[in-house]
């Protein structure tokens, strides 16, 4: 892995650990993570399985290095013995237990963070050992370390790329999480206010028939009794 992926390796790291609060509290609310799938759990497998092969291989030829037989001074030999010491009990106590961690929870983020810092730790100290072995050491010595080395390249590069794509993962889960907690938050939706259409005609009230007032006839005037002439 070269130094700018290191970096962004690292880089993610850190932006995925900010996220980390988000993403548990929206699990919390919305319940247990999805089964890991058999693709992943299969990946991780192949990757601490050739972590441990090499680990092994590592701790074997530090033990068979003669770091006081190397043609140095003193203190050179004293300051790469101390790294050796360190690496031994790196490979012998903590990398196991973080390998450990990792295979019962193939997709915890925590766990995958800290196997890949040590790896970053163990890459530099042992990286120290193995030039100095060149410079001071037996050709044999120094190419069983050199080995070692391109062993522990390797699966820290798988480790690393592994880290990538999960965060990017863990980046999209977090953002359909948070849509649900904000689901969750803003309760449940108000009930849709129901129009009723009545397309029925109403039934017609038969018209109400005007009634025609007849008008009276006219009353004749009454008749006007003759005068009788006055009888002389």
């Amino acid at each position: 892995m070269t130094k700018s992926q290191t970096i962004l390796v690292r880089s993610l790291i850190v932006f995925l650990m900010s996220l980390a609060p988000t993403w548990a509290m929206a699990q919390g609310a919305t319940g247990a993570a999805a089964p890991v799938a058999y693709g992943s759990v299969n990946e991780l497998n192949g990757i601490l399985t050739q972590l441990q092969q090499t680990a092994q291989s590592m701790l074997a030829d530090l033990q068979k290095a003669r770091i006081d037989k190397w043609k140095t001074d003193g203190a050179t030999k004293r300051q790469t013995q101390g790294n050796v010491e360190s690496l031994k009990r790196n490979l012998q106590t903590a990398l196991p237990d973080m390998i450990t961690e990792l295979s019962n929870k193939p997709e915890d983020t925590a766990a995958s963070f800290m196997l890949y810092r040590n790896l970053d730790a163990l890459y530099d100290v042992f990286g120290s050992v193995v030039e100095s072995a060149g410079a001071f050491g037996s050709k044999d010595e120094f190419q069983s370390l050199s080995n070692d080395m391109n062993g522990l390249e390797s699966a820290r590069r798988s480790l690393g790329e592994r880290v990538q794509k999960l965060t990017a993962s863990k980046e999209d889960e977090v953002v359909h999480l948070r849509a649900q907690l904000k689901m969750l938050s803003a309760g449940p939706p108000a009930a849709p206010k129901k129009t009723v259409i009545d397309d029925t005609e109403p039934a017609k009230k038969p018209a109400v028939k005007k009634k025609v007032t007849k008008p009276k006839p006219a009353t004749p005037p009454a008749a006007t009794p003759a005068s009788t002439p006055p009888t002389n």
